[in-house]
C-alpha cells in the first residue's frame, strides 16, 4: 500500500463496533470477538437467472466475488484451526446473502451492511453502476478489535483466502 491508497490508515485503527445481521440469523460485532478475524469485503454477488449490475463486466475487480466465498469456505478449517473467525461482508441485505450462503454451503457467515454504517465508519472505497453504491474488495485482520492488515486492491479474488492464511503466521497477523 502507499499513502494514496484510500485504506491506508486503517492498520492500526479500532474496528467499529457495530452490530451486523448475519446469514444464520445472529448479530455479529466484529469488534467484541476476542481472538483474531478475517473479514473481506467484496461488491456484489449474483443470483442465477438475474442480470448483473449495468456494466459489471466493465468495472475492474466488480467480478470473483462467489469465488472468493467459495475460497474462505474450503479453507475454513484451516482458518478454524488457528482459531481465526471468517466473515465476508458486502452492502446487500442478510436474505440475498443467505441465499448465496446456502447455494454454495459456505461455511461461514457473511455479514450485511445494507445501512452502509461500517462501511461509513471505516471510510471504505466504494463505486457506483446503475443508481447503487458497491463496495472494492478489501481484506481486513482483526485482532481484540484492532485492525491489525489490510489487503487492498484484492486483484486475484479466488486467490485472497490462501494469501490471507499464509498472512496469519505474519507478525502483523
Amino acid at each position: 500500500m502507499t499513502a494514496a491508497d484510500p485504506v491506508s490508515n486503517l492498520a492500526g485503527r479500532p474496528f467499529p463496533d457495530l452490530t451486523l445481521e448475519a446469514t444464520t440469523g445472529a448479530s455479529i460485532a466484529i469488534a467484541r470477538l476476542p481472538g483474531r478475524s478475517v473479514v473481506f469485503f467484496y461488491p456484489y454477488t449474483g443470483r442465477p437467472g438475474i442480470p448483473d449490475p449495468p456494466d459489471w463486466d466493465r468495472i475492474p475487480g466488480a467480478h470473483g466475488s462467489t469465488p472468493q466465498a467459495q475460497a474462505y469456505s474450503r479453507l475454513y478449517g484451516e482458518f478454524r484451526n488457528r482459531d481465526v473467525n471468517v466473515f465476508g461482508v458486502s452492502l446487500q441485505d442478510p436474505e440475498w446473502q443467505a441465499e448465496l450462503a446456502a447455494r454454495n454451503n459456505l461455511a461461514f457467515p457473511l455479514l450485511s451492511d445494507r445501512t452502509h454504517a461500517l462501511s461509513r465508519a471505516l471510510e471504505l472505497p466504494v463505486f457506483q453502476t446503475g443508481g447503487t453504491t458497491y463496495l472494492k474488495r478489501l481484506t481486513l485482520f482483526v485482532n481484540g478489535g484492532k485492525i491489525t492488515w489490510v489487503s487492498f486492491p484484492v486483484p486475484d479474488p479466488q486467490g485472497d483466502a490462501a494469501v490471507s492464511l499464509s498472512m496469519l503466521a505474519g507478525p502483523a497477523a
